[in-house]
């Protein structure tokens, strides 16, 4: 079995959303969530871009634009959620992320009722 891609990296994302929720818990909007997980990537020293642009192209021409949550070191999607749970269509979100951009690697990453879970995407 093969080392996990970006291990290190998705280990301190992972980290700093776990960390968010122990000290916010649930129940705020998910920007709150977005505005803490941004200040622990900081403090990890972690470099990232916030409300990420994707375009989707289609021979050659773009026709459709989506919002990505985070995009750290350029090389992983973070997209956050509220819910209940994660679910089939949050999971179609982040793969559609993935595939418009070429990046391999995503975290879904929802801070819900009950606990912090994420889902770890490879594209």
């Amino acid at each position: 079995m093969s080392d996990l891609i970006y291990k290190n990296t998705t280990g301190k994302i992972i980290g700093a959303a776990f960390e968010v929720y122990t000290n916010l818990g649930y129940g705020f909007l998910e920007k709150v969530y977005e505005n803490a997980l941004i200040k622990e990537l900081q403090i990890r020293g972690l470099d990232f871009k916030s409300q990420y642009p994707i375009k989707v192209n289609y021979k050659g021409e773009e026709v459709g634009e989506y919002i990505a949550d985070i995009l750290v070191e350029n090389k992983i999607i973070v997209e956050l959620k509220t819910g209940k749970t994660i679910n089939s269509f949050h999971e179609a979100q982040l793969l559609n992320y993935l595939k418009a951009t070429g990046i391999k690697v995503g975290l879904l990453i929802n801070f819900g009722p009950k606990k912090c879970e994420f889902k770890r995407f490879i594209f």
